[in-house]
């Protein structure tokens, strides 16, 4: 699984986001423990700045998350990494992400060679994270939904990222998930989350296990146009 992006100039970028630049942040990601070469050449190709504001653009390759409006934020680098570094432990090769946002971590996951469904409550993100896969030239399938129901008819999926924060596992999603499947989701109040990993075997039995602290918006219910 060998990451393949051809990028237009525009999304090259240049100065504060040139390629030099996403280089560094590559190489904190990997002194800071991310060590699956797919993902850190992932990040290397897919142009973090598209996905942020053109005001935030000369921000985007710093290590922190940052505002995309309605209250919502484009992770942190080293979590998007983090997160698709564990799901990669089970080979995937569908995966429903809960929460678009500005659809940058469906870009590292299609960026993958991955089948990526994802879903997002707020229609106005849901838009622009489309423009944003056409524009790279993406194929990610995405619905306007309540992320909480997942997107059933599609299941199940051989893994599930959820880029929100709820107070414990969903269980709606966890049946979506295929055996051998992995499902992970940051779990928690809004001052105490951690990264939790929740997995089936091949005879179906659940398994959970938690993992390092993570700050994450709340996963709410409800759409918004």
């Amino acid at each position: 699984m060998t990451p393949r992006m051809r990028l237009q100039p525009e999304a090259m970028g240049s100065g504060l986001t040139s390629q030099r630049v996403r280089d560094r942040l590559v190489e904190r990601l990997r002194a800071n423990g991310i060590a699956d070469e797919r993902v850190l050449e992932a990040v290397r190709l897919v142009p973090r700045h598209l996905f942020v504001d053109e005001a935030l653009a000369t921000r985007a390759y710093e290590d922190t998350a940052l505002p995309i409006g309605h209250g919502q934020t484009i992770s942190q680098p080293w979590v998007v990494a983090r997160m698709t570094e564990l799901l990669l432990q089970v080979d995937p090769r569908k995966v429903l992400e809960v929460g678009t946002g500005s659809g940058y971590q469906a870009a590292i996951l299609a960026a993958l060679g991955l089948e990526v469904h994802t879903v997002e409550r707020i229609g106005d993100l849901l838009r622009s994270a489309r423009k944003r896969f056409r524009q790279l030239g993406l194929n990610v399938r995405s619905k306007h939904d309540d992320g909480r129901l997942g997107w059933e008819e599609n299941g199940p999926y051989d893994a599930i990222i959820v880029t929100a924060a709820a107070p414990a596992l969903v269980q709606g999603l966890a049946g979506q998930l295929a055996p051998g499947g992995m499902l992970v989701a940051p779990v928690g109040s809004a001052s105490a989350q951690n990264l939790i990993v929740l997995e089936r075997d091949r005879g179906g039995t659940l398994s959970q296990r938690e993992l390092e602290a993570v700050v994450f918006v709340p996963l709410l219910p409800g759409l918004v146009d």
